[in-house]
C-alpha cells in the first residue's frame, strides 16, 4: 500500500492586538454595519510593530508540534505572501527557532491558496519517502502590505498563523490527506498584486508609483473568479475521490469574504450547519486562514474523529486548490 500523509497535530496563533470595525470607523468613512454586510467580518488581529511573519509561524508551529506530541520533523514548509525578507526564505529561520536546524525548510508562495499548495508539497515529500514527517505552516503578517489609507483592504485583512504536523501513514486511516486539485491562471495576475518591489519593477529603472508597494485588489472580478474556481476545484476533487457533497461532513473555504464562502457552499450544496467559518473574528488571514479555521473548529468541538472535511481556496496568481481529509482524533495545542 502506498504511503499517505496523515494529520497528526494542529496549532494556531493570532497576534494579541485586535482591530474592530468600530476602530476602523474612526479612521474611515465606514461603519460596523457596512463592513459586516459586505464581508462578514467584525474584527481582525494585527501584528504589533516589530512582529514578523516568522514570529507568527514560530508560535503556530510550536503549538502544532505540541499537539502532535513530537519535538522533531524531517522538513518545514512555510506558506506565506509576507516573508520576513525577500531573501532568504522565512522557513529556515523558523525551523532553527523550533530546534529543527539542519532539516529541509523552504517557503511556498501561492497567496491565499498557499497552505493547500504547502500541504500538497508535504504530501509529496512523504509519499516519495523523502520525509517521514513535515510541519506545514500558513503564516501572514498581511496588514504590513495593506495600504493603511485603503478602506476596502484594511477592512478585510488580518494577521495570524496556522500549522499542521503531517506524518507518514496509510491512505485509509483517520487523518489521511488527499486527493488534491490545484490550478492557476497567470493571465489574470493583475487582479491581486503588489506591483512594486520585485525584479520586474526594479529592473525597469522606474521608481515605484505611490501606492504600488501595497497589495492591490480588483474586488468585483476577484469575487467572480473566486466563486467559480473554488466551486469547480471542489467538484473536481470530489469526483476524483468518488464522493458526493452529501458525503462531506464539513466544508472549510479560504476565509476571504463571507459572501464568497456562502456562494461557494450554496453552489456545492453544502448546508449552513456543515460549513466552518471564523472570518467574523479573524478576517482574511490569507495562507493562514484554512488551518486557523480548522484549529478553531476543533477546539470548539465542531469536528469529530472520522468527519470527512472538504477544503477549498483561491488566491493571487491566480491560484486555487482543494483537498479532502478524514479528521483524526487530534486536539489543538
Amino acid at each position: 500500500m502506498s504511503r499517505a500523509a496523515v494529520l497528526a497535530g494542529i496549532g494556531g496563533w493570532l497576534p494579541p492586538r485586535v482591530v474592530t470595525n468600530e476602530d476602523l470607523a474612526r479612521r474611515f468613512d465606514t461603519s460596523d454595519e457596512w463592513i459586516r454586510s459586505r464581508t462578514g467580518i467584525g474584527q481582525r488581529h494585527v501584528v504589533d510593530p516589530g512582529t514578523s511573519t516568522g514570529d507568527l509561524a514560530f508560535e503556530a508551529g510550536a503549538r502544532a508540534l505540541k499537539s502532535a506530541g513530537v519535538d522533531e520533523v524531517d522538513a518545514v514548509v512555510v506558506a506565506t505572501t509576507t516573508p520576513d525578507h525577500l531573501s532568504p526564505a522565512t522557513a529556515p529561520q523558523v525551523a532553527d527557532r523550533l530546534g529543527l536546524g539542519g532539516r529541509a525548510a523552504f517557503d511556498v508562495a501561492a497567496v491565499c491558496t498557499g497552505f493547500l499548495y504547502g500541504l500538497a508539497t508535504a504530501t509529496g515529500l512523504i509519499a516519495s519517502g523523502t520525509a517521514g514527517s513535515v510541519l506545514v505552516i500558513g503564516a501572514e503578517a498581511f496588514t504590513t502590505i495593506v495600504d493603511p489609507a485603503d478602506r476596502s483592504t484594511s477592512a478585510i485583512f488580518g494577521d495570524g498563523a496556522g500549522a499542521f504536523v503531517l506524518r507518514a501513514g496509510e491512505p485509509d486511516e483517520p487523518g489521511a490527506i488527499g486527493p488534491f486539485d490545484l490550478g492557476s491562471d497567470g493571465s489574470l495576475a493583475e487582479l491581486l498584486m503588489i506591483p512594486a518591489g520585485g525584479s520586474r519593477q526594479r529592473s525597469s529603472g522606474r521608481p515605484a508609483a505611490p501606492g504600488e508597494e501595497y497589495f492591490l485588489m480588483q474586488g468585483k472580478q476577484v469575487y467572480r473568479h473566486a466563486v467559480l474556481r473554488m466551486t469547480e476545484s471542489a467538484q473536481r476533487v470530489l469526483a476524483t475521490a468518488g464522493h458526493g457533497t452529501d458525503q462531506i461532513d464539513r466544508f472549510v473555504g479560504h476565509q476571504a469574504n463571507l459572501r464568497i464562502l456562502d456562494a461557494v457552499a450554496d453552489r456545492l450544496g453544502v448546508p449552513p450547519e456543515r460549513r466552518i467559518s471564523n472570518i467574523d473574528r479573524v478576517g482574511n488571514t490569507a495562507a493562514a486562514s484554512i488551518p486557523l479555521a480548522l484549529a478553531d473548529a476543533a477546539a470548539a468541538g465542531e469536528l469529530k474523529p472520522g468527519d470527512r472535511v472538504l477544503a477549498s481556496a483561491f488566491g493571487g496568481g491566480l491560484t486555487w486548490g482543494s483537498c479532502l481529509l478524514r479528521w483524526p482524533d487530534v486536539t489543538p495545542a
